[in-house]
């Protein structure tokens, strides 16, 4: 039994038995349905952040900048959730078989994740392969999603699937095809976990009507990410060069209208296919102005718990920084917007 099965199975058993203790009565029939309902487990991602997307561990752990240590950092400073996020597909062979050693280094993640008391979001990343060549991907895709499955379905329910980040360029109009594909080889092994999908065009807001899921399976968390407007969020981004122009501010009571607005539509959306929200990625690249950076922040993170959605902030370090690595410490203007004082 590997390190990962055995405390993830200690954890399933644990939340299992205190469900069974606090619920189960004689005349009390089995349930075959033992996952968290999606409402529920939003409710308790609450606040989280992106981590490890391109750490050199997943070159050589040697040369780890994300630490163990780190997922308790992540906890104490007020988070309940991490996504982590895995470009995969370079670690798989020609037979699109996951390198073991990926595995190991992903399990020691997981488990320091569910020992910090923290929902864990498995994201598959590979968007730009995947938006470039579909063709290529979808095979990739479904072998993932086929060896994750079988991997993780002992796995607590704290442990949720995301499909794929951002489905993009050429595969926004396969991507219904492609998600219900996922879902289906997901569900082989994992019938009541909660997944995580979202809508094309990089998990676009004004692409949801066009999202389509299986009205019979209600283990389906929707996924949007948020960067609007782009001149703010991502001026002087190297790979946003239509956004060269720095000083772009962001505040103003139009900014913050524009805002409600678009958090509206998403909330009529959800309230309307019964669908909760979760806000997979947001926030503002580091060089713009800092007041502007901060304002910005706070108001997604607030706009989006008062729409009931849960968040993860794009990231913890590396750029839109919430974590300083060189100092080892909380980025403090950041990390106060995220989690109010």
């Amino acid at each position: 039994m590997s390190m990962f099965k055995f405390m993830a199975g200690a954890l399933a058993a644990a939340v299992l038995g205190a469900c069974a203790s606090a619920t189960a009565s004689p005349e009390a029939a089995p349930t075959v349905d033992r996952g968290l309902s999606a409402e529920v487990q939003v409710r308790e991602m609450g606040r989280g952040v992106n981590v490890l997307g391109y750490d050199p561990l997943w070159r050589d752990p040697a040369q780890a900048r994300f630490q163990e240590r780190h997922m308790g950092i992540i906890h104490d400073g007020g988070f309940q959730t991490v996504r982590i996020v895995l470009g995969a597909f370079r670690h798989m062979d020609a037979d699109n078989k996951l390198d073991p050693q990926w595995f190991a280094t992903l399990d020691r993640m997981v488990n320091a994740a569910l020992a910090a008391h923290l929902t864990v979001i498995l994201d598959e990343h590979d968007f730009n392969f995947c938006g470039d060549h579909p063709a290529e991907c979808r095979p990739k895709l479904m072998a993932f999603w086929r060896q994750v499955g079988e991997h993780y379905k002992d796995a607590p329910p704290q442990v949720i699937f995301e499909l794929l980040n951002e489905p993009c360029r050429q595969m926004d109009a396969q991507w219904n095809d492609v998600l219900a594909e996922a879902l289906a080889v997901v569900r082989q092994t994992n019938p009541t976990r909660n997944v995580i999908i979202g809508p094309a065009f990089w998990n676009n807001i004004n692409w949801l009507d066009r999202l389509q899921l299986p009205e019979n399976d209600r283990h389906i968390i929707v996924t949007v990410h948020y960067y609007l407007p782009m001149e703010f969020t991502h001026q002087g981004a190297p790979w946003t060069p239509e956004n060269t122009r720095l000083g772009v501010t962001w505040g103003s009571a139009e900014d913050r209208a524009f805002l409600k607005s678009n958090f509206d539509g998403v909330k009529a959306w959800a309230d309307a296919h019964h669908r909760p929200i979760f806000l997979g990625e947001f926030g503002a690249y580091d060089r713009g102005p800092m007041d502007s950076r901060v304002a910005y922040t706070s108001a997604v993170a607030r706009e989006a718990e008062a729409h009931g959605f849960a968040w993860a902030y794009w990231q913890f370090d590396s750029d839109f920084v919430v974590w300083d690595m060189a100092a080892d410490r909380w980025n403090a203007p950041i990390h106060d917007a995220l989690i109010p004082r």
